[in-house]
């Protein structure tokens, strides 16, 4: 009986660990399948950074000959908020 007993252990250990390989998989799977429309919002989060940062520096640049106080606090404002990091 000693050893019915090890033997039904064993295979439920052995089912438990396919279970856990299948779950594994199809999580890897599905991960992999959000891969590319990730990397396309990341694409597009870098370019509309850099068009922000480009227009930034645009206001900067025309803020020098026009001398606006208005512009003038609202690009110190901008620039005492450090970027907010995810």
């Amino acid at each position: 009986m000693k050893n019915d007993a090890t033997t039904i252990v064993l295979s439920l250990v052995l089912a438990a660990f396919i279970g856990l390989s299948m779950l594994l998989a199809i999580l890897a799977n599905h991960y992999t399948n959000q891969l590319p429309g990730l990397t396309v919002q990341a694409q597009q989060a870098g370019n509309s950074l850099m068009r922000l940062q480009s227009l930034a520096n645009d206001v900067a640049t025309f803020n020098v000959t026009a001398k606006n106080p208005e512009l003038t606090r609202i690009l110190q404002a901008a620039q005492a908020k450090p970027a907010a990091a995810h």
